[in-house]
């Protein structure tokens, strides 16, 4: 499985690829924005996207309604990360039709059951 990770800051970035590697995950690539992340997405092909929320230039929210319209990219299975624990954004991001949602700080094995989760419901490998 192909894994974009997206994230504004670097440490988290790395939390997320050595929590992700410690799963048996290595086909990794990260993004430090969602403008990053939408260019390597329409070049490459990704089996997941893990995003932040928050971020400059493009948002998780933003970068998700970007993959949901576009023909190529409308079925890969999204997975939002945040410290955002509001009901109203957490309902957005659902009407975004977004996959699935982790709230920061969380630990592998929460990684590891929205990832099985996930692969599950999407079918993929």
């Amino acid at each position: 499985m192909k894994i974009l990770v997206v994230d504004d800051m670097l440490s988290m970035r790395k939390v997320m690829m050595k929590m992700l590697r410690s799963l048996g995950h290595n086909n990794l690539d990260e993004a430090t924005n969602g403008l990053e992340a939408l260019q390597k997405l329409r070049t490459q092909d990704f089996d997941l996207l893990i995003t932040d929320l928050h971020m400059p230039n493009l948002d998780g929210k933003q970068l998700l309604e970007k993959v949901r319209h576009d023909n190529k990219l409308a079925d890969l299975p999204v997975l939002m990360v945040s410290c955002e624990d509001n009901k109203t954004k957490i309902t957005e991001l659902v009407a975004a039709k977004v996959t699935g949602f982790i709230v920061k700080p969380f630990n592998t094995h929460i990684l590891r059951q929205h990832i099985d989760w996930i692969k599950e419901e999407v079918h993929i490998v």
